[in-house]
């Protein structure tokens, strides 16, 4: 039957874009090594039009597909199951800018292109696409699309599906819908882009989309700040909305272990400050004038060091010290690891709760998993706290990951209490999805449902995952 399959599929996308065998591994496994998937063959698209034949052929013969994008998602929507008789299909082939409009601030996209070629492409001619995260080297515009993808930018531009005009998305059935608008307003009905961004590819394929751009910052203003407590950051926070209003790009926290684990497992990384904090902010402000930024930037801080807000503070005199305080923060993920198994959390509350969030969440922690060691880093202004865990000093690893579940209850218990989110910007996928009942309103799970019924009524996309 994967033959059988292989050959079809090979008839619309070509012989060399079908992957059967050991050609299929790197598609099968996820960046936290926590799924690994089978199929019967890997297919490789090179256009909207295939992309389409390749969802009619499955939707007519009661197959199911499963698309990706960069393979940098974190919840497993991207895998397939073990079945070994989902199709992946691959979208990195459909990586072509189609057009760049600078005085409609828009660009049309490919859904492979990564998310760094469509901020290059941007820059050159003089716009800023300011969609920004970790992978932006490895990620691709369609899956940050597909699962609403966050990043260190949304306090002042949104969420990925806030930069959207248009999408061109690929129907379960073979369908193709063009709706690559690049109108700021258009009331003719329902908002159908919204429907397929953050559906994690359940609901739809989406091959290509019309993105908002900016004007470039002219100037850029960074500084690295050292705090006692989630309290002072959440002051600072609104001082600085205050002061620089528009102009706050970025408001990053992260606690001390968190630099610690960094500083001590990134090559050349160092201290920020010349003391030890608490907690630490990694704020930016950007304005597309080229002068007064750095004046505001003092301002802010020469303000919150007279209300006893801040301890101490540095400002980037360079594009090196500005990169090396990003470093601080962009490592903080991937750094765990050298410490041992790491169980996360990437919730969202009231930004108001941020600090209560903290509070309660640490002792219950221990309660739960006594000297495990909370790494909570994230988004301050849009209230985004990756929460991540760390096991205890000299715990067995595999023991310690068993009772992800287990940590993940009594933590999520605190968010849902708060009116929070269990997933702010990483999605549903596998991971979250057997948890959405407990902390959905029933009747949005149940339109979710008709929304699934209606646009694939067969169960061809993605199946298991999200709902």
């Amino acid at each position: 039957m994967a033959e059988q399959i292989a050959k079809a599929l090979a008839d619309i996308v070509g012989d060399k874009y079908v992957l059967t065998g050991a050609d299929m591994a790197g598609y099968m496994s996820e960046p936290r090594d926590l799924w690994h998937g089978k199929a019967a063959c890997v297919v490789r698209p090179g256009s909207a039009q295939e992309v389409a034949a390749v969802l009619g052929y499955a939707d007519a013969h009661g197959l199911k597909i499963v698309p990706q994008g960069g393979n940098t998602g974190l919840v497993g929507g991207q895998i397939t199951d073990q079945s070994g008789t989902q199709i992946l299909l691959s979208l990195n082939r459909l990586d072509k800018i189609r057009e760049i409009d600078p005085a409609s601030n828009t660009m049309i996209v490919e859904a492979g292109v990564t998310l760094q070629k469509v901020q290059e492409a941007a820059e050159s001619v003089d716009r800023l696409f300011p969609l920004s995260l970790a992978a932006e080297g490895s990620c691709t515009i369609g899956g940050n699309l597909a699962s609403n993808a966050g990043g260190t930018a949304v306090l002042a531009y949104g969420n990925a599906r806030d930069l959207v005009t248009g999408l061109e998305v690929a129907l379960a059935d073979g369908k193709l819908l063009n709706n690559l608008s690049k109108l700021r307003k258009d009331n003719t009905g329902y908002d159908l882009k919204h429907v397929f961004m953050g559906s994690e590819g359940t609901l739809g394929v989406i091959t290509a989309a019309v993105v908002k751009l900016y004007p470039r910052p002219r100037a850029v203003e960074t500084a690295l700040i050292g705090l006692d407590s989630p309290e002072k950051c959440l002051e600072l926070l609104m001082l600085a909305q205050s002061i620089a209003g528009p102009d706050l790009k970025t408001f990053e926290f992260m606690s001390r272990f968190g630099i610690e684990i960094v500083i001590t497992h990134t090559e050349g990384a160092r201290e920020p400050l010349e003391g030890q904090h608490k907690w630490y902010v990694l704020l930016e402000l950007a304005s597309p004038s080229a002068s007064g930024l750095a004046d505001k930037l003092m301002a802010l801080l020469e303000a919150a060091f007279e209300k006893d807000i801040i301890e101490d503070a540095v400002v980037a005199a360079s594009l090196d010290q500005r990169k090396a305080f990003w470093t601080l923060r962009e490592n903080l993920s991937e750094k765990q690891k050298h410490e041992g198994g790491s169980i996360k959390h990437d919730v969202c509350l009231p930004v108001a709760l941020v600090p209560a969030f903290l509070a309660e969440a640490g002792p219950i922690v221990e309660k739960t998993i006594p000297g495990a060691r909370p790494v909570p880093f994230g988004h301050m202004g849009d209230g985004n706290v990756h929460y991540n865990i760390t096991q205890p000093v000299g715990a067995d690893k595999a023991a310690f990951l068993a009772r992800w579940e287990e940590l993940n209850e009594a933590v999520h218990a605190v968010v849902t209490r708060m009116h929070g989110s269990i997933s702010a910007e990483h999605g549903v996928g596998v991971l979250k999805r057997d948890l959405l009942p407990g902390v959905k309103d029933p009747v949005a799970l149940e339109v979710m449902r008709r929304f699934k019924t209606a646009l694939d009524p067969k169960g061809t996309l993605n199946p298991g995952k999200v709902l």
